[in-house]
């Protein structure tokens, strides 16, 4: 029996969202991976995923190094692969082996950008304001950095997730997990002029729950707060490059720094393995070194 590439991948991206429940922002990443390989397979003749074998699985990667990706891009990439051929072999018993053997390459270990406190402080001082605008724009930088949350994390926020009372935040993280995340009288106090001063002017005649809105009273998406980001920066005259992940990356840091336990900080983050929180002890570890070799007279 034929099997349509196009009809599998539709199948495969129905399971992993309603049964899997995975976000959608990685449900995209799946389809985009998948599609360029996809893409891949007609460019080389093949039509049917039951030919799919080692070779094709081989150029293709070959074809990832030539167009100057990343390793990790690479890897991932790699992974989205694997998982929809085990997909194609549970439904509909295709050979497994074309992806299995392919090497994982090493990823690179890049340790994350993140604001040092003066730099930070530097950012709010420059931002601050009473216009609708600048209400918005420092309860949402002030909740980024309160909590470390993920920017898709940040723009499904509804006020009733919001206990100001305990100074308390439930977010709905990778995989439909639920988490309570506490923030401090900084965030609160922004958050509750926001709400109550410019919110509601700026919403208008539009009606919905979300916590953060755009101009126009709409619900605020990643790609807003990375514009609303970019422009605080500017309006810091502060010349770096920022994305909402950065300031996930600065809580973390900071929190160590700060002699927070790893477990805690894991579980502030939503991260699923010690692992992934790990890379911030690199990050602390770099960070009392660059102070020592500066600091020290014989370093």
């Amino acid at each position: 029996m034929n099997i349509q590439p196009t009809k599998a991948l539709d199948e495969f991206l129905r399971v992993i969202q309603l049964e899997k429940n995975f976000s959608v922002h990685t449900v995209k990443e799946y389809e985009r991976d998948i599609t360029q390989f996809l893409t891949f397979l007609r460019a080389e003749g093949v039509d049917d995923l039951r030919e799919v074998e080692y070779i094709h699985a081989r150029l293709f990667v070959t074809k990832l190094y030539e167009e100057k990706l990343s390793r990790t891009t690479v890897s991932r990439k790699i992974s989205s692969i694997r998982t929809f051929f085990r997909f194609l072999n549970r439904d509909y018993g295709i050979d497994l082996s074309p992806f299995l053997s392919l090497y994982h390459p090493k990823k690179e270990k890049l340790l994350p950008n993140f604001f040092y406190e003066d730099e930070l402080a530097q950012l709010f001082e420059a931002n601050a304001g009473d216009d609708l605008k600048s209400l918005r724009n420092m309860a949402l930088l002030e909740l980024l950095y309160a909590t470390g949350i993920r920017v898709s994390e940040c723009t499904s926020i509804e006020l009733d997730d919001i206990d100001f009372h305990y100074s308390i935040l439930r977010v709905m993280g990778k995989g439909r997990k639920e988490r309570i995340v506490p923030f401090g009288q900084y965030a609160h106090d922004a958050l509750i002029k926001y709400i109550n001063e410019a919110r509601p002017l700026i919403m208008k005649n539009n009606k919905h729950n979300r916590l953060f809105v755009n101009m126009r009273g709409g619900e605020l998406t990643a790609r807003g707060v990375h514009y609303i980001l970019n422009e605080m920066i500017q309006n810091a005259c502060m010349h770096t490059k920022i994305y909402p992940h950065m300031l996930r990356h600065t809580f973390a840091t900071h929190l160590l720094n700060n002699g927070a336990d790893l477990r805690t900080v894991q579980e502030l983050l939503g991260h699923a393995n010690l692992s992934s929180t790990q890379i911030y002890t690199h990050v602390t570890k770099e960070h009392l070194r660059s102070t020592y070799m500066k600091a020290h007279p014989r370093a």
